[in-house]
């Protein structure tokens, strides 16, 4: 396959993810309008599950399930747990689009979380890119206005635990088998569902409802399997930009489906977001290419 064939997939793949997992959230969202939380999360999780599991046997992995026992793999469960519980929580209160913008803010926490924890080479300019970054969320966010309160604070604390999720997967030893992990993390969401659901009134679904669900954990797993490929494929500096179309979904769908037309301080956010995210990628591959310490 050759350099160009190899972007060209990249490119499809995280353009097809970020497509599949702005779907499931508008599934999930649309879930939400009478189903409670915990019963969504157990029913969006065992279809998922039951899913992934067939997967898992019909390929061998169940067979290197000692490597569920890994520490990192606990620790990477916690991140993935709390930030869908506090993601879910915020999508459920707030438009997909705004919610979609805060979420561009990960790539520049990781950078920043990954100098402090990891000691990695980050230079000035990336700190200010990271440092611009966060003003732009701001903007989005809105704090002292009503478009600050508990529901954007719980988006960026999920921004913050996808960011230890992401950090502790790098740190991952060798052969560490990628479904193997995605079952762990299935499991552990699906049963802090069933526990939020005890304080919850469980409601008979629907078909419609059923489908709804199911449909989401099959995008769910969709969306796993593509970002994989479209990390696995080509140069991560060309491929890494599109990205940000997941932006553009959110508008597209929020209008459609809830009417949603976002106000200028919202597009001025998701544009600082986004252009700080780019310049960043950029900074990356300029210090791939000449040195570690003009990061």
């Amino acid at each position: 396959m050759t350099s160009f064939q190899a972007n060209f997939r990249g490119i499809s793949m995280i353009l097809l993810s970020s497509l599949v997992f702005i779907l499931n959230d508008t599934l999930i969202k649309l879930a939400s309008d009478r189903l409670p939380t915990g019963q969504i999360l157990v029913m969006r999780g065992g279809v998922g599950l039951v899913l992934i599991l067939a997967v898992l046997f019909a390929t061998g992995t169940h067979r290197y399930w000692r490597h569920a026992l890994h520490p990192l793999v606990f620790w990477r469960t916690v991140g993935e747990v709390v930030a869908t519980v506090l993601y879910l929580y915020a999508l459920f209160h707030m438009p997909i689009a705004n919610i979609s913008a805060v979420n561009q803010i990960v790539p520049l926490m990781t950078t920043a979380a990954a100098a402090i924890f990891l000691g990695e080479a980050v230079g000035w300019r990336r700190w200010s890119a990271i440092a611009v970054g966060f003003v732009g969320v701001m903007i989005v966010m809105r704090p002292g206005v009503a478009g600050f309160d508990a529901y954007a604070l719980a988006a960026l604390g999920s921004m913050a635990f996808i960011t230890l999720r992401d950090l502790v997967t790098r740190a991952f030893p060798v052969g560490m088998p990628t479904l193997l992990v995605t079952a762990v993390t299935a499991a552990a969401v699906t049963l802090t569902g069933g526990v939020i659901s005890l304080g919850e009134t469980w409601l008979t679904p629907s078909t419609h409802e059923w489908v709804i669900l199911s449909g989401a954990a099959l995008l769910l797993l969709v969306g796993y399997g593509t970002m994989i490929l479209a990390m696995r494929g080509g140069s991560l500096a060309v491929i890494a930009p599109f990205r940000y179309v997941v932006i553009l979904y959110a508008i597209t769908i929020g209008y459609l489906v809830w009417g949603d037309i976002p106000d200028s301080y919202t597009i001025i956010g998701t544009l600082v977001v986004v252009a700080t995210g780019l310049y960043s990628i950029h900074r990356e591959r300029r210090v791939a290419i000449v040195s570690p310490s003009s990061a």
